[in-house]
């Protein structure tokens, strides 16, 4: 336990996820962020992207797909907050391809910078990780 965060995953409708975990993974605006215990607290908004967390007790990791919110990070607790969650498993992979898809063609020239690619980004990788 002495190793240990308590993190909680939630979004505007529902917690997501919830428990004890040993370092938790978001790219922030300001760029990729991993937390462990003893971490300097924090509160930072996070871009679209992949929320990575791997529990206590050697489970299987999370993969969440975040639209943005933010992070807290306080005495050991992690706290993600986003309007939208969606975990790997509950992604369908091939929907989140075409989604893909459709959004880099959308942007065009600026899909390295676009939030909707990004996001789709992140759903893709959170299906694909999480099977």
């Amino acid at each position: 336990m002495a190793d240990q965060l308590h993190v909680e995953l939630v979004a505007a409708d529902r917690t997501v996820w919830s428990g004890e975990a040993t370092q938790v993974s978001a790219r922030t605006v300001e760029g990729d962020l991993g937390v462990l215990r003893g971490h300097t607290p924090l509160l930072s908004l996070l871009s679209p992207s992949l929320v990575e967390i791997t529990p206590a007790g050697g489970g299987a990791k999370v993969y969440g797909a975040v639209d943005g919110g933010f992070i807290s990070v306080a005495n050991d607790r992690v706290s993600i907050l986003s309007e939208h969650v969606a975990l790997g498993e509950e992604i369908d992979a091939a929907q989140a391809r075409l989604d893909l898809e459709s959004a880099q063609a959308e942007a065009g020239a600026s899909a390295d910078y676009d939030p909707a690619v990004r996001l789709a980004q992140a759903r893709l990788d959170a299906a694909v990780k999480a099977s």
